[in-house]
């Protein structure tokens, strides 16, 4: 399932679970107060839209778009898995090397940053009972650090198992959409930002965390806006990216996990220079060196 050349490059997260637990839940209020805001003020006949409302126009109906949003993942799956093929991932488990314990599932849910052990607690409280339940006090020791005490040696296996139970590829999807694609769409949209700057910024969430650490996605975001303003400040939207991506990729070269930016220099960045900002195929990428097209 993963290629053995890319197994260190995977995502890690530095998440804390009361950092996930605490995240920003005004930012959909605020992406719709900017955009129900700007239209009424433009609407009049004969009167020019200004650039930052039409990208803000344009956001309303962006990566959350059901055919987007399964482009993002099957984005995601090329550089976590080498595939494509995203929906083969729930039960996905191994212990990278990382620091980070199990990383697992569609997103790379995490032993030690404790998102796995909120995946599990949903699951749980949905499903009691279930093959992982068993499990919820040695992922509460291990949250934090690299350790399977309590897993080892079933842990795998189950997962693997609950991963054939609907619930459970339910528990994923929700769970990544709270704690990183919903946040990263939101901002995205409140920051002014089209398809493509929706997904650089769901990207870096999904490797960097949406903690407040210096490598973490807010802080990635203010590298950003120090270098260049975000449409919704009035500035464009492909400086901006720059800025964005050049921030990113200076935030993994801090990791030596991170140290092949491919997944931002022939991926998204070619994007950006194609001046595709919706993100529409045919899309053709690379990633550690590997060939990716959506036709």
């Amino acid at each position: 399932m993963h290629h053995p050349h890319n197994s260190t490059a995977r995502r890690t997260t530095g998440i804390t679970r009361t950092t996930r637990l605490t995240r920003p839940v005004g930012l959909a209020v605020l992406a719709l107060g900017l955009t129900f805001t700007a239209i009424p003020m433009t609407a009049q006949a004969g009167v020019p839209t200004p650039p930052a409302v039409h990208h803000l126009e344009a956001a309303a109906t962006g990566l959350d778009d059901p055919a987007k949003k399964d482009i993002a993942m099957r984005l995601v799956s090329s550089a976590e898995n080498s595939s494509l093929d995203w929906e083969a991932q729930y039960g996905y488990i191994e212990d990278i090397g990382d620091g980070r314990g199990y990383t697992a599932g569609i997103i790379g849910f995490c032993s030690g940053t404790g998102d796995m052990l909120d995946l599990v607690e949903l699951y749980t409280e949905r499903k009691p009972g279930n093959v992982l339940a068993k499990y919820l006090p040695a992922l509460r020791e291990v949250d934090g650090s690299d350790s399977h005490d309590g897993l080892d040696p079933g842990f795998t296996g189950d997962w693997a198992e609950a991963a054939s139970d609907p619930a459970f590829e339910q528990a994923q999807n929700d769970e990544r959409d709270r704690v990183y694609f919903d946040p990263a769409v939101s901002r995205g949209k409140a920051d002014g930002l089209g398809t493509l700057g929706q997904f650089a910024y769901y990207d870096a969430i999904v490797m960097h965390g949406g903690g407040t650490d210096g490598t973490s996605f807010g802080s990635i975001r203010q590298r950003a806006v120090a270098q260049a303003r975000p449409p919704s400040q009035g500035g464009d939207e492909v400086a901006y990216l720059d800025a964005f991506l050049d921030a990113r990729v200076w935030a993994m070269e801090q990791e030596e996990a991170h140290s092949d930016t491919s997944r931002v220099d022939t991926a998204q960045r070619v994007f950006l220079r194609n001046g595709n900002l919706d993100l529409d195929p045919p899309l053709d990428w690379h990633v550690y060196g590997d060939a990716f097209h959506i036709g």
